[in-house]
């Protein structure tokens, strides 16, 4: 099954590399390397988030936007790092709330990455990932009842990886380590699968 790492090996997820390389000045390889764990906690603070009533309407509500409708991946060659970070910056906030400091901390760490660099990859993410639900979203006709389906089947064949970032970034009580976690995550987690039909083939060339 693909999983939500499967959209960096398309054009739009490529440009997204290039521009946040160029926007950090860090290398390509680790821009991607970034995405790859930034892309799952994001999605899965979205799913934690949809557990509650008012999180539910509060994601629906975001991706029934205008701006989350699938639109940013017709002028993928020409991502506006600037726009990608704004916009991102909003998104992230929401998503992840007083968390936010957490994830960061906690990845850059992981990562051996500036953390200004690193937020920085992680906010230009958040509208790739909301325009892929939003158009999603629109396509199927989602409402509530299957939102929980929609964001599980974003996270795909890697679900143990990203249950794994769920637990050390998103739901810590502020003990243990949380780099010996991502480490052990990390060395341990599947791959991203390939597309077999899911909502994501749509942009990652499955069928």
């Amino acid at each position: 099954m693909a999983s939500i790492l499967d959209i960096l090996n398309t054009p739009t997820g490529k440009s997204l590399i290039s521009a946040a390389s160029k926007k950090t000045s860090e290398k390509e390889e680790d821009v991607t390397a970034a995405l790859g764990m930034a892309l799952p906690v994001l999605l899965g603070a979205l799913k934690n988030n949809a557990r509650s009533a008012d999180g539910a309407s509060s994601i629906l509500e975001a991706l029934t936007s205008d701006k989350h409708d699938g639109s940013l991946f017709e002028r993928s060659k020409n991502l506006d790092p600037n726009y990608l970070q704004t916009e991102g910056s909003k998104i992230v906030k929401h998503i992840l709330g007083e968390r936010e400091e957490n994830v960061s901390t906690g990845l850059s760490s992981a990562l051996n990455m500036n953390q200004e660099n690193l937020s920085t990859i992680l906010k230009m993410a958040a509208p790739l990932l909301l325009s892929i639900l939003g158009s999603q979203k629109k396509k199927d006709n989602v409402g509530r009842d299957g939102l929980g389906e929609l964001l599980g089947s974003v996270l795909g064949s890697n679900s143990k990886h990203d249950n794994s970032f769920l637990e050390t970034l998103l739901d810590r009580d502020g003990d243990g380590s949380v780099i010996d976690d991502i480490g052990a995550m990390i060395l341990g987690g599947g791959k991203p699968g390939k597309s077999d039909g899911s909502i994501l083939g749509g942009f990652t060339g499955g069928k």
